[in-house]
């Protein structure tokens, strides 16, 4: 896809340091990004004037509402189309590409194997090897890079599994038949929901394993049950508990998730009132998931 216009898209808010260490990969692929669009959720002049220093072509939208990750995703992917964008490749202020070759691998991968979406694996920026967040094939869930290969597998595409938003490239098709983020959702879940629409929709997409994108931890959050043949999910503050079972409670009410719904209470259930003992913890678990599933969808 030598022709093909790539535009990156970055949402930031309050990380001008990390945000710095991202744009200096981002910026400095082998495969150049023809356009560098940032949406600041903070309107911050020091990270207006990071975005103009760049060595390409750049856009830089600063918001004097806070529209979070999702908004401002949304914006800054319908900003891309409308710049002529073939490509979207989206990422986080808190993470990065892990080297200068990732863009052109994406692309690599999506030509040889027809995809509309691609994804890099997302690994533990402090020890790469690690995943960032655990993923599940089949009924085992992987934590190590090297587990995303099945035996005797040499295949460089896992199919129909991707991590949306860090690192992620889709095709302006993509976006075009998906759409863009659920403002609504703010933070937290954003990407499962468009995770959901891109498997429903019937289009081509995968993580490609030969590449990477560099992220924080985030598998702390998830606690294993059942001698870790199950997981859930427990953010370490209450805002991120809000968003996230807030959040959870309507994707599990969409197309495609409902089936999931009896796991999600036996899931919660167990581990609230059976591992933790916390009636309080499973009662207003059950508040939130009810918040969600009625789109009541304002802040804590």
């Amino acid at each position: 896809m030598p022709d093909a216009k790539v535009i990156a898209v970055v949402v930031t808010h309050r990380r001008l340091q990390l945000l710095e260490q991202s744009l200096a990969v981002l910026s400095n692929q082998n495969r150049p990004i023809d356009h560098l669009v940032v949406v600041d959720n903070d309107n911050d002049t020091a990270v207006a004037e990071l975005v103009a220093a760049q060595s390409v072509p750049v856009t830089y939208i600063g918001s004097a509402h806070n529209l979070g990750g999702a908004g401002g995703f949304a914006l800054g992917m319908l900003q891309a189309l409308s710049l002529g964008a073939d490509w979207i490749w989206c990422a986080d202020d808190d993470g990065r590409p892990e080297g200068p070759e990732v863009l052109e691998k994406l692309l690599t991968c999506a030509a040889t194997h027809q995809l509309d979406e691609v994804s890099p694996v997302v690994c533990n920026i402090d020890n790469p090897e690690t995943l960032a967040f655990p993923l599940r094939r089949g009924l085992v869930w992987r934590r190590k890079r090297s587990e995303l290969f099945a035996d005797g597998e040499t295949s460089d595409l896992l199919p129909g599994i991707a991590s949306l938003m860090n690192g992620a490239l889709f095709s302006a098709a993509a976006v075009d038949a998906v759409g863009v983020p659920d403002l609504r959702l703010f933070v937290r879940g954003d990407e499962v929901e468009m995770h959901r629409r891109l498997v429903r929709s019937g289009l081509n997409f995968g993580t490609c394993l030969t590449t990477a994108y560099l992220h924080p931890d985030g598998s702390g959050e998830f606690r294993p049950i059942l001698g870790g043949r199950m997981h859930t999910q427990y953010p370490d503050n209450e805002t991120k508990r809000f968003f996230t079972y807030r959040n959870r409670g309507y994707l599990m009410s969409q197309p495609g998730m409902r089936r999931l719904l009896p796991q999600e209470y036996a899931r919660f259930g167990w581990y609230f009132l059976v591992q933790q003992r916390d009636i309080a913890g499973f009662k207003n678990w059950l508040r939130l998931q009810s918040l969600g599933r009625r789109e009541r969808f304002g802040k804590p």
